[in-house]
């Protein structure tokens, strides 16, 4: 058998069937493109924009097209930025901001800005300042969720055209210089001081008004008491009046032995051994008080 030589293998129509092989696998590894998920090619034809790619197999134009840009389109955080800002009230204030964003359209990106972080930081530091401005200190502390809406809505306006969506923007804390922190810190102690002396004589007033209030209420009911005692008495004045008018003088003679009878009940009542010296007049009203109480039964 004969064994065949290399270099006549290699001559003639060999050689070029192995070129065209060679050519055609290379035109198939130019032509066929396959995009990560979390990415995006831009595709120039000549020097010009001649499509995107998106994910998955995507097939160009070998040696015409060619893959420019190789886009990450995953949310990315900017580092975080520190500014200073002066607000309404001629307060300085350093204010820290974070920003997320993602590319959505690379084209955009691509040809409109060169470097999108330091383009993005830029706009961010001028919208806070211009934010900031218009606040005062105590609105920057209380009303930080707005400011945050207002930052991101202004930063995604500013940054439509590079085709760039604004994800979040965090405003992470706002600091003061020592001059400043000190005079808030006084002013704090000075309006907690003076909330505490509101209060102690608003207590005070209250507590006068109660003792008033304590006072006039026991007056009126000690003057209803007095009114209810005098008219029971007129009533029992009335009693007596409309008996003896009824019965004549047996009535009278009845009340007045009856007040007899009590005043000698009380005084029989006391403690240790009394001698009661009974008038001979008490005795005969006695008579007439049970003639009476006979009478009556």
């Amino acid at each position: 058998m004969n064994s065949i030589d290399p270099i006549q293998f290699l001559t003639g129509g060999n050689i070029v069937t192995l070129a065209l092989a060679a050519f055609v696998i290379l035109l198939v590894l130019k032509g066929v493109r396959i995009v990560p998920q979390s990415e995006k090619f831009v595709v120039e034809r000549f020097g010009r924009l001649r499509t995107v790619l998106g994910p998955g197999i995507n097939f160009i134009v070998p040696l015409i097209d060619v893959v420019a840009h190789k886009i990450s389109i995953l949310e990315r955080q900017l580092p975080n930025a520190l500014q200073d800002a002066i607000t309404s009230d001629n307060v300085l204030v350093k204010v820290e901001t974070s920003v997320f964003y993602r590319i959505t359209e690379p084209e955009k990106t691509v040809y409109r800005i060169r470097d999108v972080d330091a383009a993005i930081a830029t706009t961010v530091a001028g919208i806070v300042r211009a934010e900031i401005g218009k606040m005062e200190l105590d609105e920057v502390q209380s009303n930080r969720s707005q400011l945050i809406s207002t930052i991101k809505a202004s930063v995604e306006d500013a940054v439509d055209n590079w085709g760039i969506e604004v994800t979040r923007a965090e405003v992470l804390d706002v600091n003061l210089d020592e001059a400043t922190r000190a005079a808030m810190l006084q002013q704090l102690n000075a309006e907690r001081a003076r909330r505490a002396a509101v209060t102690e004589a608003e207590g005070e007033k209250r507590s006068v008004e109660l003792n008033a209030d304590a006072q006039l209420y026991a007056a009126e009911q000690a003057a209803k008491a007095r009114r209810v005692q005098a008219e029971a008495e007129a009533y029992a004045t009335a009693v007596v009046a409309e008996a003896i008018t009824d019965h004549g003088i047996e009535s009278a003679q009845y009340q007045v032995a009856l007040k007899q009878v009590e005043a000698l009940t009380a005084l029989g009542g006391g403690q240790g051994q009394q001698t009661i010296v009974v008038p001979a007049a008490a005795l005969e009203a006695f008579s007439n008080a049970f003639k009476l109480f006979g009478g009556k039964s």
